[in-house]
């Protein structure tokens, strides 16, 4: 029986995740209020971002950069990327 989650991004009652999409306090957070559906809409963006950049996901600092993005992206948390769309030198860095 899947579980119902008021979802942030769309803002509406759906169907969440199975699990937490991975350890730590943000994977929690997405479990808890994050739809399955709004999930998937973060993968291409995800991979738009990783593409675009040339980015490497093993790398810390990369990894880093991408959960700041999550955060944006679920959350409208302040996200690294400027109103053009497009990284700031150091986000990649820091």
């Amino acid at each position: 029986m899947s579980r119902t989650v008021h979802c942030v991004k769309l803002n509406q009652d759906l169907p969440g995740l199975e699990e937490a999409p991975f350890p730590g306090e943000l994977g929690q957070r997405i479990f808890e209020s994050v739809s399955a559906e709004a999930y998937d809409l973060w993968k291409p963006h995800l991979t738009t971002i990783i593409n675009h950049y040339g980015l490497n996901p093993a790398e810390p600092e990369t990894r880093k950069m991408l959960r700041k993005e999550m955060e944006a992206f679920f959350f409208g948390e302040e996200s690294l990327t400027t109103p053009a769309g497009d990284l700031t030198p150091d986000s990649v860095k820091n």
